[in-house]
């Protein structure tokens, strides 16, 4: 284990290329009803069944017409009308000179080659007319057949996380259920004599596991199974056997007794398990004492007899809950992606505009909790503050977060008004 500290950029280029490997390994696929797969990662690819459209779609209600003779401002005779839903084959071809009226999402007859405007013509006795301030293109306000699609195209590719707009195109595409993989298993194991459960009235000197809850919320958002193990003393003999019993999971993440202290025990024990150390530290704050590597395990409940020996990717993060919620979201966040298949592993940054002044440390990247007001004008960046907080432990502080300010390393202030990164949770 090397003493350096590596910074926040390179530990977590060591992270992304351990992300890399893992994205290649072998999952399970499951079948899973379109309405449960929200969040979920596909694992085979989508194809339309047919065009899409399957028919020049009208964007509009308005008339469908030939866009020459509208342009021309002529008078054109109302033949017909044609609404979402009903085909308009058995109609024949749009006469000359005539319009039809046509609703938006309805196909667009044979014969017109452009929709105007409902409240861009004038309506009388059966005809309508272009207003004079207005024209009109062909192709205007029609999505052509198979312009967004053409029957046997890729729609949905594997590695694509589930959100509603993929929904929405798996259900139009006839897909009831489609093949995900499996959620990786997360294994929780949280550490500290002080800690009781959340239902036990904790004594004068103890305090309620809060970061079994927390971390097994964060492993679901990421796409990830939790498993939460007991809680396990500062003790070494407690920390083997904790270590043993998250065996069989994908992944491993330990909170608390990570630091330097007289009972922070567990970077010991995960050396007697034999594990391999990517790093033991990080130029953060919070998070300092994050730790990164790999054990070496027996086969997975689901591998065959006789399967090989694999290796299993663990975290060590911080006890306090801040610190544990920061270092989850970059580090383990990636890790996890790509155990569970997503072809876009994170963390997710974005850009906001700072509020009032943040201080910074020369030596750390600082990860602040902060507020985005992310409803802001538009055109403009939302607007993000840092919260006062008596530290990492301040959960009541923690609870009015929903970013984290990035203060680089090297810079003693970020002034208000300067555009800021954030991590987002």
């Amino acid at each position: 284990m090397s003493p350096r500290l590596g910074s926040y950029d390179e530990v977590a280029e060591t992270v992304a290329a351990k992300a890399r490997e893992f994205a290649s390994r072998r999952r399970a696929i499951e079948e899973l009803q379109l309405g449960l797969a929200s969040g979920r990662i596909l694992a085979r690819p989508l194809h339309a069944d047919r065009d899409l459209p399957p028919f020049d779609r009208s964007t509009r209600d308005g008339y469908a017409c030939r866009a020459a003779e509208a342009a021309a401002h002529q008078s054109l005779r109302i033949v017909g009308s044609i609404r979402a839903g009903e085909a308009h084959a058995s109609r024949g071809p749009l006469p000359r000179g005539a319009a039809w009226e046509i609703m938006t999402g309805a196909p667009v007859p044979e014969g017109a080659d452009a929709v105007v405007m409902l409240e861009h013509v004038e309506v009388a006795g059966g005809n309508i007319r272009l207003a004079e301030s207005r024209g009109v293109e062909a192709g205007e306000n029609i999505v052509p057949r198979g312009a967004e699609a053409r029957r046997g195209d890729e729609v949905l590719f594997p590695g694509t996380r589930l959100a509603p707009p993929q929904i929405a195109l798996a259900a139009s595409c006839g897909y009831a259920a489609v093949p995900v993989f499996a959620r990786p298993r997360v294994a929780i194991l949280t550490t500290g004599d002080e800690l009781v459960p959340v239902e036990a009235p904790p004594g004068p000197a103890q305090i309620r596991n809060s970061n079994a809850p927390m971390l097994a919320a964060l492993v679901t958002a990421a796409g990830g199974k939790p498993v939460l193990l007991p809680k396990a003393a500062d003790d070494a003999e407690a920390l083997d056997m904790a270590i043993g019993r998250a065996e069989k999971a994908d992944l491993f993440v330990v909170s608390g007794g990570v630091s330097a202290g007289k009972f922070d025990l567990v970077e010991e024990a995960l050396a007697r398990a034999g594990a391999i150390f990517h790093f033991t530290g990080a130029r953060i704050q919070p998070g300092k004492p994050a730790v990164f590597g790999e054990l070496l395990r027996g086969a997975a409940e689901d591998d065959p007899p006789g399967g090989n020996r694999r290796i299993q990717p663990f975290f060590g993060l911080p006890g306090n809950p801040v610190s544990s919620a920061a270092t989850f979201l970059l580090f383990v966040t990636p890790v996890l992606a790509a155990l569970a298949g997503a072809s876009e592993p994170g963390p997710r940054f974005g850009l906001a505009r700072l509020a009032r002044d943040c201080k910074g440390k020369a030596d750390l990247t600082r990860f602040v909790p902060a507020h985005c007001t992310f409803g802001g004008t538009a055109g403009e960046l939302p607007q993000v503050a840092a919260i006062p907080t008596q530290g990492s432990g301040d959960l009541a502080a923690f609870s009015r977060a929903n970013c984290f300010l990035v203060v680089p390393e090297g810079v003693l202030k970020l002034h208000a008004d300067e555009v800021v990164r954030i991590l987002l949770f």
